[in-house]
């Protein structure tokens, strides 16, 4: 049987080896066009990574997809971090990634603080009776939930590339 550097010896780059799926990316191998990175510096994955972000729904607590490691040979974390050190993706703050939670939720918060008036409140009007009465470092105690979101440098760079994000498999609605 091949190993992993006979499988992959004519890839520009070997992808990350995740473990867990040795069997598979040895017997279906990741394509080469995948491991070749664009004028920015960034592979494949990178670019499909910013396309998922761009949705609104990446968080904090979310699973990275398997494509990530079968398909594009990145390590999903590692990769996340650095798009984020180099300012293509931001984490959001405490108000920004209320949206993630549930009203209940928002209204548990507000009843900390003694605020009246509850069971009327509609998600709008309980995000705005929370920057009321609480600031970011407040909120930010109260729940680890953050999304994502692209920097200007990520949303440029994921313009550039729509033929990779035409590649990648999407579900049809």
């Amino acid at each position: 049987m091949k190993n992993f550097y006979d499988v992959y010896a004519n890839h520009a780059e070997l992808p990350y080896f995740a473990p867990c799926y040795q069997e598979e990316l040895l017997k279906k191998p990741i394509p080469k066009r995948n491991m070749v990175r664009t004028a920015e510096g960034l592979l494949p994955g990178h670019i499909i990574m910013l396309w998922r972000i761009s949705f609104g729904t990446y968080t904090n607590q979310a699973f990275h997809h398997k494509y990530f490691y079968t398909s594009y040979g990145i390590d999903a974390q590692k990769e996340l971090d650095w798009l984020i050190q180099e300012n293509y993706v931001r984490l959001n703050t405490a108000f920004e990634s209320l949206k993630y939670l549930a009203v209940p939720k928002l209204k548990e918060f507000l009843q900390l603080r003694h605020v009246k008036g509850l069971s009327k409140m509609k998600r709008y009007d309980a995000e705005k009776a929370l920057a009321q009465v609480y600031s970011n470092e407040d909120l930010e105690s109260l729940f680890d939930l953050r999304g994502y979101q692209l920097t200007d440098k990520g949303r440029a760079v994921l313009k550039r590339h729509p033929d990779i994000v035409a590649k990648h498999p999407q579900k049809k609605f």
